[in-house]
């Protein structure tokens, strides 16, 4: 019996399929998961952004 949760096609309905095995990414004794290794792009990427942008200035007291 499924539920409102599980339905094809529901506003909380995932993307991708989950029910299937994962894609890995293999270096020499290094394995990671696609997902994984996106993540980490991302957050690195994020993370240099926050190194590279100015703080807003607001107005300075005298």
């Amino acid at each position: 019996m499924a539920n409102g949760w599980t339905r094809p096609g529901h506003a909380w309905a995932a993307p991708v399929d989950l029910d299937g095995t994962g894609y890995y990414l293999h270096w020499g004794v290094l394995q990671i998961s696609a997902a994984n290794a996106v993540v980490i792009v991302v957050m690195l990427i994020v993370f240099v952004l926050a190194l590279l942008l100015p703080f807003p200035h607001g107005r300075r007291r005298r």
